[in-house]
């Protein structure tokens, strides 16, 4: 255990010294372990025959310097392992740092802050929790409002001891966490330091460790580079800070969701020894990672998780891993990554029971369901309390819900007999109208494919039909064995099948299965019907874009030349639009989920779009394509990582920018032979983005001699087209559909044909090295960088629009422009009920995006505005605010907060006054002085003639100095 600094005067009197560097020295106490002769003998005895409180730990470490004969306790141990662990993190944290000082009394002075400050933070977290919070804690909340002058609305979330690095010298000190702000505070040796930083300006945070920096947190804004270091326990801040600045990007991002996101998700048992909020957060985060891992979905709360083991009958093995409890679901995950994943939901649960435990299989738990598969886990720690959890919820799960497993898809669609299904000819010649209810056309129950190509007998095709036998047969093995439907064994084989192809019949069904999109459709029966009826009539800027590409979608197949899929494409579309106005619609959704209108009827087609959307690929389809510019920098990074030769030619061409948009928007749909691509999208499904980052990398690999002997963007772009035109699909069993982007990069010499499962395999076989999880850490990284962008771009946006003689330079708008957002943003984390609180809207123009309110306006009014005025500032700020507010709505943009600014700042003498005449009338005067000032007007206009008699005497006066003087001169 770290100990307060003691003085000891000498060293070695009863302790042998066993290691030691220039400031720290590790000894054992004599007599204990072995060896010690009879000094060590007499210690031992002593020792033992003291009381327990009176006994002396066996281990410690001293702090010394080399021109000192006084040392100093600094920690303890009762075993070796324990002051071997303190003594390595003395090491590794605090050996290279000591030796920049020059004054051994500097030295001495910074290891005793620090080891106070290690002590304190062990103390925090020991303190009992009677309360929402402890009562250590609230007294460091309540000291970092004072000290940094924050409102009771900024809420700790935690606070840590560690060194902020100023130059070359640390600053032992205290890191609070806020939610929306971090602030560092020290003050040793007589200098202090305080540090406050907004989540929303950070541009970079990263955990890394190198010569001059022994693992250390770096923190970027965008005029600022911080460093801290010499943490307990580096990860659990880091992982801390990483929550808050992904929140604060979140505001950025989508106001609206961040509002409705600050109910932070509660753990349904309470850890102790940390903040409430600070639970949030973790609870928030494991909520999160648990809904990604299974594909749940978003309103889907963890209740808790525990150790166990699944029997597998397929491989005769008890598998261990995680089972994971939550609202609807139990789920499990193996702990090795590809052994198995499982879900199932309650609503399929029929039996519940305990089995008998012996010592083969202790604490066993059998759970059946209604497809008639039962799974047995075993080694449950708390087995009775599990199960009355399971049926705490299996009691709030409604008894009768539609759907049922994903097998049920398959017999009630999937099946129907040949003389139940419309002919294409009579589909095409009743055409569903742009307002038609879905459940009037044939693609409310059938997919377009099996529309427009009916039921042709596999036999028919040859060896492609072969091939696609063999493949349904491969999978309905795969059903026998691992089960069908949601209930489904995952397991490295169903993956390995995946990456075979899924057969046309099947396609449908497994997308469904592996998005998730299967639980969201039967969970909300008649959701999709009601949407369209309710977006019937309705327009909008969404529904004018939809209409303009709904030709574009997929052109060159026949099932979008006629009004059926091109109908069923619209209502899909809008229904989605309606369901998420804050995406609406983005280009690249229509060529999407015209695909997947091919494989799906339209119902199954907008829950695919759903999870697309919302879950699998993240700010993907909105008016920014945060998403997508995200992932684009990942691939960036990856190509460095990967290819580093080719890196810095595609940087120089720029290149990436331009094909990874459209590579990842459309999952290469666009820009790849439409029976190749499908095989793509069924390993997206399975494997989320993972897959497309794989073969982007295997697409550059293949090319990379070509694209290092390309001169510019054109020729580079031109080599890639090539290829992708040329992936192809020899086992598709569907009539080839022309390809249009081929005919732009034919040649006389076309490249050699790849085969889409080769490129798979390759992509597989070099870059299976990644891994989700490692993908979400640098989706966070790149979050950062591309939101600060935007943001950036936002700003020279706004002070472009503002009018050049508004007198302030570029570089002072710009500033302005900082700390009028900084003051919005301040009513989103503090004042909910304030006008200035209302959303951002993105829709809207930039100037007007963001608004402040008279309060905030006057605390500008009041740092900012030239006119000193007293007492009278908060009168003064009021009307100028009632004076730029022109459309009396009580908020004012940042143009019309400029155009105040500038008149005081920029105007000459002229401009002030007018200014100043006008704030002493209405609309600038409010209705209690605009009375005072009419009353004002009426005394004047009333004693008008003794002022006129007072001038007249004044001309007169002066008429006669004149006179006088002019006779002076003539004497």
């Amino acid at each position: 255990m770290w100990l307060a600094p003691e003085e000891v005067l000498v060293a070695n009197a009863l302790w042998v010294t066993e290691r030691a560097n220039p400031f720290f020295v590790l000894q054992r106490r004599r007599g204990h372990g072995q060896g010690g002769g009879l000094t060590g003998l007499l210690v031992g005895t002593l020792d033992v025959v003291l009381d327990s409180s009176a006994r002396v730990a066996p281990y410690r470490i001293l702090h010394q310097t080399q021109d000192s004969q006084i040392y100093w306790t600094v920690a303890s141990g009762s075993s070796r392992k324990e002051i071997t662990k303190h003594w390595e993190w003395l090491e590794n944290n605090l050996l290279q740092t000591l030796s920049i000082f020059d004054s051994e009394e500097d030295i001495t002075t910074f290891v005793k802050g620090k080891i106070h400050g290690i002590i304190a933070e062990e103390n925090k977290n020991l303190q009992p929790q009677g309360d929402e919070d402890p009562g250590k804690f609230k007294e460091a909340e309540l000291k970092m409002r004072k000290q940094f002058g924050m409102p009771e609305g900024e809420k700790l979330v935690n606070y840590y001891s560690c060194s902020y690095w100023k130059g070359r010298v640390p600053r032992q000190g205290w890191l609070y966490l806020t939610v929306n702000h971090l602030c560092f505070y020290s003050f040793l040796l007589g200098k202090e330091v305080s540090l406050v930083v907004q989540w929303v300006d950070v541009t970079r945070l990263e955990k890394n460790a190198t010569l001059l920096f022994p693992e250390s947190i770096h923190v970027d804004t965008r005029d600022q580079e911080l460093f801290f270091s010499m943490f307990l326990n580096i990860g659990e801040t880091f992982k801390l800070m990483e929550q808050l600045a992904n929140l604060a990007m979140r505001q950025l991002l989508d106001s609206e969701r961040f509002l409705e996101d600050r109910a932070l998700p509660r753990p349904a048992q309470p850890l102790r020894n940390i903040s409430a909020l600070k639970r949030d957060l973790d609870a928030r985060a494991k909520n999160e990672s648990y809904r990604a891992t299974f594909r749940l979905p978003g309103d889907e709360r963890l209740d808790g998780h525990t150790s166990c083991t699944l029997w597998t009958p397929f491989s005769k093995l008890h598998i261990p891993g995680q089972m994971f409890i939550s609202t609807n679901y139990i789920c499990f995950a193996s702990k090795e990554e590809d052994a198995c994943h499982l879900i199932i939901p309650l609503r399929e649960v029929t039996i519940v029971e305990k089995a008998d435990s012996c010592s083969v299989l202790p604490s066993p738990l059998s759970i059946s369901t209604k497809s008639k598969m039962t799974f047995l886990f075993a080694n449950l720690k708390d087995r009775d309390f599990l199960v009355q959890r399971i049926s705490d919820f299996l009691q709030k799960t409604p008894s009768k819900q539609p759907g049922g497993s994903g097998s049920g898809r398959n017999s009630s669609i999937g099946d129907l007999a040949p003389e139940a299904l419309p002919a294409p000819q009579e589909a095409l010649g009743q055409p569903a109208s742009p307002t038609s209810h879905p459940q009037g056309a044939p693609t409310a129950s059938q997919s377009l494919l099996k529309l427009f190509q009916g039921n042709m007998p596999i036999e028919d095709l040859g060896a492609k039909g072969a091939k696609e036998k063999m493949k349904e047969e491969l999978w309905h093995i795969h059903f026998f064995e691992y089960g069908r439907g949601v209930c489904m064994y995952r397991t490295a084989r169903t993956r390995a099948l995946v990456l075979k192809g899924i057969p046309e019949s099947l396609r449908g069904e497994l997308w469904l299965l592996f998005s998730g999109a299967w639980n969201e459709m039967v969970t909300h029966p008649g959701y999709y019907a009601e949407l369209v009826e309710k977006s019937m009539g309705k327009y909008s800027l969404a529904t004018e874009e939809i209409e303009r590409d709904l030709h574009r979608s997929m052109p060159e197949h026949p099932a979008f030349q006629n009004e059926l899929g091109i109908a069923a494409l619209r209502r899909v579309l809008t229904a989605y639009a309606f369901r998420n106005p804050t995406i609406g619609y983005c280009q690249a959704m229509n060529i999407v989920t015209s695909v997947l209108l091919l494989y799906g009827s339209e119902e199954e087609a907008f829950w695919l779009l759903v999870a697309l959307c919302e879950r699998m690929l993240p700010d993907y389809y909105n008016n920014r394509v945060v998403g997508a510019l995200v992932d684009q920098g990942i691939f960036e990074e990856l190509t460095r990582d990967f290819l580093p030769q080719l890196s810095e030619k595609m940087q120089d061409l720029g290149v990436i920018a331009s094909i990874s948009l459209s590579w990842f928007l459309t999952l290469f749909l666009s820009v790849m032979p439409f029976e190749s691509a499908v095989v793509i999208v069924d390993c997206f499904f399975y494997e989320g983005i993972k897959v497309v980052l794989q073969v982007a990398l295997a697409i550059l690999d293949a090319n990379m001699e070509q694209l290092l002997s390309c001169s510019d963007e054109g020729e580079a772009m031109t080599v890639l087209g090539r290829y992708l035109d040329n992936v192809v699909n020899k086992q598709s069993v569907s009539p080839p559909v022309p390809h249009l982007h081929a005919l732009l990069t034919s040649g006389d010499d076309p490249p050699a044909e790849v085969d889409i499962f080769d490129l798979l395999k390759v992509s597989y076989e070099k870059f299976s090295s990644l891994r989700a999880y490692d993908i979400e850490q640098m989706r966070f990284k790149q979050r950062l960088k591309v939101i600060q962008s935007l943001e950036d771009t936002a700003k020279r946006s706004v002070v472009r629009a503002i009018p050049g003689d508004i007198g302030f330079s570029i570089e002072e708008l710009e500033d302005l422009y900082m700390v009028f957002k900084a003051k919005h943003l301040t009513s989103q984390y503090w004042g909910s009920g304030r006008p200035g609180a209302v959303r951002r809207d993105p829709s809207l123009p930039y100037l007007e995006q963001y608004r402040i309110d008279a309060s905030q306006f006057q605390e500008l009014f009041t740092r900012l505005a030239p006119w000193a005025c007293g007492a009278h500032t908060p009168v003064l700020a009021g009307r100028m605010f009632r004076l730029l507010d022109r459309n009396k709505d009580s908020l004012i943009t940042f143009k019309e907060f400029v155009t105040g600014m500038s008149g005081m700042y920029h105007g000459d003498l002229t401009d002030k006054l007018k200014v100043l005449y006008k704030l002493h009338l209405p609309p600038a005067l409010s209705s209690e002085e605009a009375e005072s000032a009419l009353e004002a007007t009426h005394y004047f206009t009333e004693d008008s003639s003794s002022e006129e008699a007072l001038r007249q005497e004044e001309r007169e006066g002066a008429a006669n100095e004149n006179i006088q003087e002019k006779r002076g001169d003539g004497d």
